[in-house]
């Protein structure tokens, strides 16, 4: 009874310390006990414009706290169904430890960290962060079968190296694709100047990507596009704030007109949720200083709320 409106505190979203949704702490990595786990991945030395996405893990925190009112999980009139009731256990263990300069050592700490969750049986969400903390994401699921990869964003994200670069925010599909328990992507949102030359498509589509824009996704369809993602696949999703519109999510290092709208982001995870297993996911790249309504983070922490309300129902139905 202790969780409930009757008894207890009231708890407000403005009251209290900003875990992930308010959900309980856990500092022993070895002790992590949950159907999810939250890992903040505050790093940003793969940038190559504005900085700032060390804070979007504490950002999205904050932010998320407004999607903590009530014990009873979120009743959703369209789908007439209930989302995150207390029966799915979320809890949020802290942050990797960032080595300022060292990108090999922050990396291999993020690792270890989804590494941990694994072996808890908890699935793995990681608020990063610019978009090289997937590198250490991926590479912790060796030996955990095969996965394919669904990337949200505005850039390919297929740069082999730069100047002797092969861990930057440029890289990480790249790096992915060469995994052997990396079976395939799908890229949605790419679109208008990217930051991978000719040569990266080209490899991207030899390694087994398939490759959408904006505005191809919108022909398509969210149920179009999940539908191309192969049968039975296992699913791990990675999604740049930039995939989004910058009118909605202004708060990001490279932000890219004529992204997504939050709908077709969210019918898209809802529609992979449904068809696919979900073993993982990271969003990256919101920096927000450059967004003073904090509305990037908001959306932030909405989409990853909704995405894993998502995910344990359906799991409840199988």
């Amino acid at each position: 009874m202790a969780n409930s409106y009757d008894t207890g505190r009231l708890n407000l979203p403005f009251v209290g310390i900003s875990t992930f949704g308010k959900r309980p702490y856990v500092e022993d990595w070895s002790k992590i006990d949950a159907d999810v786990a939250v890992m903040g991945a505050p790093f940003d030395f793969g940038t190559q414009f504005r900085a700032g996405a060390r804070f979007g893990p504490r950002s999205v925190r904050e932010a998320s706290t407004l999607f903590s009112f009530g014990h009873a999980g979120a009743y959703d009139h369209e789908d007439d169904c209930t989302y995150l009731p207390s029966s799915v256990r979320i809890v949020d263990i802290g942050d990797a430890d960032i080595i300022h300069t060292d990108t090999a050592r922050s990396h291999a700490n993020i690792k270890t960290g989804v590494q941990a969750m694994l072996a808890a049986g908890a699935l793995p969400v990681v608020i990063g962060g610019d978009h090289s903390v997937n590198i250490p994401c991926i590479e912790a699921f060796e030996g955990q079968g095969d996965i394919h990869i669904l990337q949200i964003d505005a850039h390919l994200d297929f740069v082999d190296e730069r100047h002797g670069v092969r861990v930057g925010h440029g890289s990480p599909m790249r790096r992915a694709a060469e995994k052997p328990w990396v079976k395939g992507l799908t890229q949605v949102g790419i679109r208008n100047v990217s930051s991978t030359a000719r040569e990266g498509y080209e490899a991207a589509r030899a390694m087994g990507s398939d490759i959408l824009s904006v505005r191809q996704m919108r022909e398509l369809g969210a149920q179009g596009v999940i539908a191309r993602i192969p049968k039975g696949a296992r699913v791990y999703v990675t999604l740049d704030i930039d995939g989004f519109c910058p009118s909605i999510a202004p708060g990001t290092g490279t932000p890219s007109h004529g992204g997504f709208l939050y709908y077709e982001v969210l019918e898209m995870l809802q529609e992979v949720a449904k068809n696919h297993e979900v073993v993982g996911m990271d969003l990256v790249e919101v920096a927000p200083d450059y967004d003073p309504t904090q509305s990037t983070s908001i959306l932030a922490a909405q989409i990853l709320l909704n995405f894993l309300g998502f995910i344990f129902h359906a799991r409840a139905g199988q």
